[in-house]
């Protein structure tokens, strides 16, 4: 028998399908370095689609290989559209450090990118998991146009600085 405390955990998870953007290795001043990645995730009516960035880290070897097998199509302006899986979002304070909004506070969103549930580069699918015991993804919408044009990251969005 064993004294040990279990440790309990709650989980949140967000699902949906979005753009990757700005996939890159973080080198920390402390730590190991890791995979992250920008996903422009979609939101509201199909008609008049909006966008919301959530900046990821990517953990687990198979959204790893997943994301790092999309990076010649992103680094070629291809649109890159994803079902994905992000754990446990936060918002990250910081203060705009140039464009418009200079000296500015501002948030983005962060998170931990757990799972990819399939990816269509250009329009056509390049890969779908295999069904496991979990939640459905979402379905793109159907039709002529499968998903809105992918966004052009705002170019005043800070990328790696950020001071609270």
């Amino acid at each position: 028998m064993s004294n040990a405390t279990e440790n309990k955990f709650f989980d949140l998870h967000t699902s949906g399908i979005g753009y990757l953007n700005r996939i890159r290795e973080v080198k920390p001043r402390k730590g190991a370095p890791f995979l992250a990645t920008t996903i422009a995730a979609l939101r509201g009516s199909s008609d008049d689609v909006e966008y919301c960035y959530i900046d990821c880290n990517v953990v687990g070897a198979e959204a790893e290989k997943l994301v790092r097998r999309c990076e010649q199509a992103v680094t070629a302006g291809k649109k890159v559209l994803v079902s994905f899986r992000i754990g446990d979002i936060w918002a990250d304070a910081f203060t705009y450090e140039k464009g418009e909004k200079k000296g500015q506070p501002g948030a983005s969103l962060k998170g931990r990118l757990l799972f990819i549930g399939w990816i269509k580069v250009d329009g056509e699918t390049v890969y779908e998991a295999k069904p496991k015991n979990a939640d459905p993804l979402p379905v793109p919408p159907q039709g002529e146009s499968e998903a809105p044009a992918q966004p052009e990251e705002p170019a005043d969005r800070p990328h790696q600085r950020r001071t609270a």
